[in-house]
């Protein structure tokens, strides 16, 4: 054999093996990925949200159920599966020769139209799209099919547009066009004659999606396009709205569904009179309120009995309901004349992946620090230093042990740098009371004219004889920023002359290499603008220049001969080359026009370069990278005949700190103790802690220990430390961390003594637990996913199109130290399951985002996810769902305060209730933020509530008894209090008292993979516990009256949060607690009313 022949074999080989790796992604084979499915078989005569259709001969009905199709007989009977498997396939619809029936399906990674035979055979794809998906097809004829198709923008929710496709496939044609990226068109559904098309369109005031919208007003109405004048024209709407439209076989009559009060009723409009009739108000609520991806409600069909008569088959009350019904001609009225059930059972064999379950360490002596912040290099490339838990620390490359260098139980430090010297490091120092200055370690120059301001960012000039800075505008976490004129400053070292103003835009503020011009970025970093820049200025704020633009690019860096730019871009770092050319450069990290490359396998974050230029430093954890330019760009001096691949790992930063740990014995003696260990409750009971665990539960014994602090708790009730598994405390931010972050308080203060944030700047959420596990802040133990996995667009979105897109992802949020990921409304289902694979491997959460689309919740339900976030938007759930979800260990925590699908249930207590005077939360929260969000109240009847936020809670009130957990999550809407306020609303849903406590304790410590170590009280376990003046057995709002709480053994007065049992030490005043700092406006940015995640509440 010729040895050309045996080299091209070789490579054939080499090729297929790679090929063999990486196959396409299955949907319905995840268990190719490692995910493990089970099968899972029960039978049901009830169903959730079923779209359903009639053959045209009205003989066979089709329908949908849990993401498969069934048929059966117009008389309905044991239903026939005709399309099963993993793959989520609804909407079926006859053709109107029936030979063809059309279905949404996620078989070929995300959700496009496909058809297939009326037995289920010759299934076809019509529509490949990977990221604009669709659903709810109607057929025009038998070629072509009208499809919804999701667009969606910054925001996951999206808008729809009607599209044309051919059954042979192709891309197809748009017929409407979305008016903005919020507001959703859906339903379509086409006359007789094939010439309109119907659909229905949001139309709500405001040019936005918006929550607790008022469904009494329109908001929803009914358009129809005309396909052969291309007009659009609207045919109903008003008060209620209008939705779902469907069409009589004769054409004479249109049906749809109208909100009437709290009911959701079925109407008929003459479409040649334009008379409308109520004909059936037992509908399911619609879901005008929510996000309406697969529309407002399931499709349903008229029947074809005649022309006097009428009947339409239509899902409701987990039933197939027939509403037959006449058209009296004298009196000009629509009668109906009976519905009776269709009755159905389907025996349903489908499959559920593993539950991700890990267990999670709580406490340990000590711990590595992850949250690795605003590192820098000296200039002879021997020292890092970084900051981290609150103080800066340095270590001497590459082998020193850090040690500590600034801060301390009075100051926290942050945001080094060096001087080009090496001598001099600047830094931030902070006080909540005294506010924040610049600081200096090495030698002492001076600063004329600082005064108490926030402070932000110094960097040195190339000379050293000046630095650049920023003072920060106010907010609510640092309090005011005590200046008219926050922005850029330059100040000259040891001079006379006060800081001169340079700008009041921009972050990171740099000396350009020259020294001659002042370097800013705007646009934000994470969160931040889709329109970002590197600009300059003199170093009088003059002659600006905008040197970069960029969708999508930030913390760009220039290298100090100016040559070189780096910058970070949907998470990954790179480096560009940086030629002067006069104008602005348009910059991504696909760019062709320069030389530019990737340089981190998954992240890269402090970005800053060697003296020289010759390097670039960037952390990941507690890992230290270092890029060497010729190791990346072949035609440099120097460079290897072969790049090498990118670092696989860095230099460990090393830094081991003590956990927080009291000493000594606290005893809770004469209390009723609410357990959780089961049903247990003990009357007259002690419990005992030593340091921080629970050392005897049980009967009063005998007091012999005279040193222990002793709580006599006579007519009180201890019971676990609540665990807020959706918190949002006020770190969807960049900046510097307050000494006390009042949120935290409140959470604590209001008994929550573990919080889990699933939506959050990575770099804030991170830093701030670390401080609170190391004792340099006070709160209840913290923890999050870090920065979620977005699906729609921004700068922080994570692209996943493969495994190890996944990978790389997770590894990202885990290098933080996140045990736990958000993926959040990733489009495609593919994707959603290569998360879940990933995490599998890595030994991590996945707490998705519920997203308010049923079908997508499901499928993270079969697929494995931890837990589903917020609520099914469907409500109430039927048997089929109540029993599949209890065949799964998924979780849900509904966040019945954010109620989706209705208005948020936080609303009933702030109508009910005078939250503005409440104590302990105005000790903890800035008294502007309650007078806003209470004083002034929304007022709906009683019902309203009932058809919202209960009606969901009684479905969260079937899963628990199923054995599915719920847990509680409060979503930061009112840090401390919220967590009761959504503890009560899960027993307004029919839960007893012990179960709804469950559900805020045990419950969500066994989601966060912690029960053994919190969650319940019992010797060995974590000293958690509130200490209740009244019984919250016995009026569930006795939760609220906390007395004491304990949070790893340390004991706090929950009105005041001073510490008290074995130690005495009062808290110091926030910045809001201040003389005059409550009225002062200068500078002030009121965050309060910024969205607390990306969800948009």
């Amino acid at each position: 054999m010729k040895r050309s022949t045996i080299l091209t074999l070789l490579l054939l080989n080499a090729w297929s093996i790679l090929a063999q790796d990486k196959p396409k992604w299955d949907v319905s084979n995840p268990a190719a990925g490692g995910v493990p499915y089970r099968d899972v078989e029960f039978t049901t005569s009830e169903g959730t949200w079923m779209c359903l259709d009639v053959s045209p001969n009205g003989q066979t009905i089709v329908f949908d159920m849990l993401g498969d199709i069934y048929t059966m007989p117009m008389t309905g009977g044991t239903a026939t599966c005709i399309r099963s498997g993993l793959a989520w396939e609804v909407q079926p619809r006859f053709s109107p020769d029936g030979k063809k029936i059309s279905f949404t399906s996620d078989a070929g990674g995300g959700d496009n139209i496909w058809y297939m035979n009326p037995d289920g055979s010759g299934a076809k794809q019509i529509t490949k799209e990977s990221f604009r998906l669709l659903n709810n097809a109607e057929w025009i004829d038998h070629e072509y099919i009208v499809a919804r198709k999701h667009f969606t923008s910054s925001r996951s929710l999206g808008a729809g547009e009607l599209w044309i496709y051919h059954i042979t496939g192709g891309d197809g044609i748009q017929l409407t066009k979305r008016k903005n990226d919020q507001q959703d068109v859906n339903e379509p559904c086409v006359s007789p004659d094939g010439r309109y098309i119907y659909f229905s369109e949001d139309m709500y005031g405001g040019g936005y999606f918006q929550y607790n919208k008022n469904p009494s007003t329109q908001i929803f109405v009914i358009r129809r396009y005309d396909r052969q004048e291309g007009k659009i024209e609207e045919i109903s709407g008003g008060s209620g709205g209008a939705c779902r439209p469907q069409l009589s076989p004769n054409g004479r009559w249109l049906s749809f569904v109208r909100r009437d009060g709290v009911k959701s009723v079925l109407c008929l409009r003459n479409l040649s009179t334009g008379e409308e009739y109520p004909l059936y108000d037992g509908l399911d609520k619609d879901q005008q309120e929510a996000w309406t991806v697969f529309g407002c409600y399931p499709g349903y069909t008229f029947l074809n009995v005649g022309p006097e008569k009428g009947a339409i088959l239509i899902w409701a009350g987990g039933k197939i309901k027939r509403i037959n019904f006449g058209f009296d001609e004298k009196n000009d009225q629509v009668q109906r004349e009976s519905v009776p059930d269709i009755p159905f059972t389907c025996n349903v064999k489908t499959k559920v992946a593993e539950t991700l379950k890990f267990d999670n360490k709580v406490y340990a002596d000590e711990f590595t620090a992850l949250a690795i912040r605003q590192a820098a290099t000296s200039p002879d490339g021997k020292t890092l230093v970084f900051n981290a838990a609150g103080y800066l620390y340095k270590k001497n490359l590459p082998d020193g042990k850090p040690e500590l260098l600034a801060g301390d139980g009075n100051n926290l430090a942050f945001e080094p740098s060096f001087s080009p010297d090496g001598q001099t490091i600047a830094y931030v120092a902070w006080n909540d009371e005294t506010r924040g200055s610049i600081q200096f370690s090495g030698s002492k120059p001076t600063l004329r004219g600082l005064k108490k301001h926030i402070y932000r960012t110094p960097s040195f000039s190339p000379d050293g004889k000046s630095i650049v800075f920023k003072i920060q505008d106010g907010d609510d976490e640092m309090g005011p920023a005590l200046t008219d004129k926050p922005g850029i400053y330059v100040a000259d070292l040891n001079g006379l002359d006060f800081p001169r103003f340079i700008c009041d835009g921009g972050d990171n503020p740099r000396f350009s290499p020259d020294g001659k011009r002042i370097m800013v970025q705007t646009g934000g970093a994470l969160f931040g603008a889709l329109d970002k820049s590197l600009k300059s200025y003199d170093l009088n704020g003059k002659y600006e220049k905008v040197h970069v633009k960029s969708k999508y690019a930030h913390s760009f860096i220039l290298s100090p001969d100016g040559k070189w730019l780096a910058f970070i871009e949907l998470h990954k770092t790179y480096i560009c080359a940086f030629p002067e050319i006069g104008k602005t450069l348009d910059l991504s990290a696909d760019t062709k026009a320069i030389p530019a490359t990737c340089v981190s396998k998954d992240a890269g974050y402090n970005l800053h370069w060697s003296s020289d230029s010759k390097k670039l430093y960037y952390t990941l954890g507690d890992e230290y990278f270092t890029i060497d330019l010729k190791d990346r760009f072949a035609y440099l001096p120097g460079a290897p005949d072969s790049l090498p691949g990118l670092p696989e790992a860095g230099l460990k930063i090393g830094l081991t700190l003590k956990a927080d740990k009291p000493k000594g014995k606290v005893i809770f003696d004469n209390a009723r103790i609410i357990t959780m260990e089961g049903d247990q409750v003990i009357e007259n009971g002690e419990l005992e802690v030593t340091d921080n665990k629970i050392t005897y539960i049980g009967k009063p014994r005998a007091k012999t220990d005279g040193a222990a602090a002793r709580i006599n708790c006579k007519g009180k009730t201890i019971m676990p430390g609540l665990v807020d598994v959706h918190a949002h405390p006020g770190n969807f931010r960049f900046g510097l961390n307050p000494q006390k972050q009042w949120e935290y308080h409140a959470q604590l203060a209001y008994g929550v003594t573990t919080q889990h944030d699933p939506s959050v700047n990575s770099e804030m959420a991170f830093s701030a637990a670390e401080m609170l596990k190391s004792g340099r802040m006070i709160g209840p133990r913290s923890y999050s996913t870090g920065t979620i996995l977005y699906g729609a667009d921004g700068d922080f979105k994570a692209p996943i199109n493969s495994l190890d897109d996944a990978r790389s992802t997770l590894r990202r949020t885990k290098a933080w130290g996140a045990f736990s990921v958000k993926s959040y409304n990733q489009p495609r289902r593919d994707q959603r399951q290569q998360v879940i694979a990933a995490a599998r491997e890595l030994n991590m959460l996945v707490v998705p985002e519920g997203g308010s689309f049923f079908h997508h919740n499901l499928t993270q339900v079969v697929d494995g996810h931890t837990g589903v976030e917020h609520n099914i938007p469907v409500a109430p759930l039927y048997s089929d769902v109540i029993t599949l979800w209890s065949k799964t260990k998924t979780h849900n925590t509904p966040t019945l305060i954010v109620n989706y699908g209705g208005l948020n249930g936080e609303y009933q207590w702030y109508q009910n209730t005078d939250v503005w005077k409440k104590k302990p939360l105005l000790n903890f929260t800035p008294k502007h933020i309650l007078d806003e969000r209470s004083r002034h109240r929304t007022m709906v009847p009683e019902e309203e509530y009932q058809n919202g936020h209960i009606l969901v809670s009684k479905s969260c009130k079937k899963l628990q008894d199923a054995g599915v957990n719920i847990n509680m999550g409060a979503h930061g809407q009112l840090n401390g209090l919220g967590a009761h306020w959504e503890l009560w609303m899960l027993q307004q849903g029919g839960m007893s008292n012990l179960q709804a406590l469950r559900c805020a304790t045990l419950n969500g410590a066994r989601y966060l993979g912690m029960e053994k170590e919190i969650g319940s009280l019992a010797v060995g376990k974590l000293a958690d516990l509130i200490v209740l003046d009244k019984n919250p057995l016995e009026n569930i709002q006795h939760t609220e009256s906390i007395r004491y709480v304990m949070v790893n053994g340390r004991l706090y007065e929950s009105e005041t949060l001073n510490e008290v049992g074995n130690y005495s030490k009062k808290r110091t005043k926030f910045w809001f607690e201040q003389p005059g700092a409550q009225t002062s406006g200068a500078g002030m940015s009121h965050t309060c009313h910024e969205q607390k995640c990306v969800c948009g509440h």
